[in-house]
């Protein structure tokens, strides 16, 4: 039990290692005047390979909920992730975006009726200021409309999440993956077409980088995500996204050339205990894997 319980754990850490590469891969690569094309072109050939590997077209109440669950996933959170990103500074933005493992906790208690454990509580309060020891907040001349976007869009992903939780229990994560990718690209192709006018002009590098965030970034990325779902507590999963801001760091250090001095070090020390913590089993969780095997 504890061993596959841990197995879920790595596998639902792929996701925001991903989404943690996102940025340098979005900042060097994508063209950075089309936020609702870019969430199109992320979402729907990722949505439809998954949607082909899976074979499962929504039944029932699942289209709606699919349409409900892709806009606050996807079509909403792309491209409020946009905008906080270009109007906020990136320290500032990483850490509205960290509180994401608070405000789950948050919305699993009041829709799912699941207190939050203490440690789990915990795990997310030493995440979230080993965010901030790692990037600072710098708050002088904040732009309001970022730092709404940012919050906007933390909690209109955390909600989605737990809904997927409460929703999805009996579905498979490929199936899950598929259906919300392709209605959250639904949503955002209207807008698109009519602000944004024609698609973007790739270029090689532009194809190169969508090529990765929709395969890898988003395709295996929320696949892994749905599935740690299925099988952990949101809070746990909230906590995990802490792996986020830390890929970040690393990517930064490694490929950026950025500065990697104790406060990073401190901060990714803080984040990483917090995840350890956010992730021990419960007391019942615990004692069914010590209880030995009935004969």
């Amino acid at each position: 039990m504890e061993d596959k319980r841990w197995r879920w754990i790595a596998v639902t850490a792929i996701a925001p290692i991903a989404w943690g590469s996102t940025y340098v891969v979005t900042r060097n690569l994508l063209p950075p005047e089309s936020p609702l094309w870019g969430g199109v072109l992320r979402a729907l050939p990722a949505g439809l390979l998954v949607l082909l590997a899976a074979r499962v077209l929504p039944r029932g109440s699942w289209w709606w909920r699919s349409l409900v669950l892709g806009t606050l996933n996807v079509g909403g959170f792309f491209v409020l992730v946009y905008i906080a990103g270009q109007r906020l500074p990136s320290s500032l933005a990483a850490t509205l975006m960290s509180t994401s493992a608070a405000c789950m906790l948050l919305f699993a208690w009041l829709l799912l009726r699941r207190r939050p454990r203490a440690a789990a509580v915990a795990g997310a309060g030493i995440g979230l200021i080993g965010v901030v020891v790692m990037f600072g907040v710098d708050v002088g001349g904040v732009d309001p409309w970022g730092v709404a976007a940012s919050l906007g869009a933390m909690v209109a992903s955390s909600i989605g999440f737990v809904l997927t939780a409460r929703w999805g229990s009996d579905v498979p994560a490929l199936p899950m993956t598929a259906w919300q990718l392709v209605a959250g690209s639904l949503v955002l192709l209207p807008a698109a077409l009519l602000v944004e006018g024609a698609p973007p002009v790739l270029t090689l590098e532009s194809t190169l980088g969508f090529a990765y965030v929709t395969l890898i970034a988003t395709a295996v990325a929320y696949a892994a995500w749905f599935a740690g779902l299925r099988h952990l507590a949101p809070g746990v999963v909230g906590v995990i996204g802490l792996l986020n801001p830390v890929t970040g760091v690393a990517l930064g250090v490694l490929l950026a050339g950025e500065a990697f001095g104790v406060p990073q070090a401190v901060g990714v020390a803080l984040v990483l205990a917090g995840i350890a913590l956010g992730a021990l089993p419960g007391r019942r969780v615990a004692s069914r894997a010590l209880a030995p095997a009935e004969t």
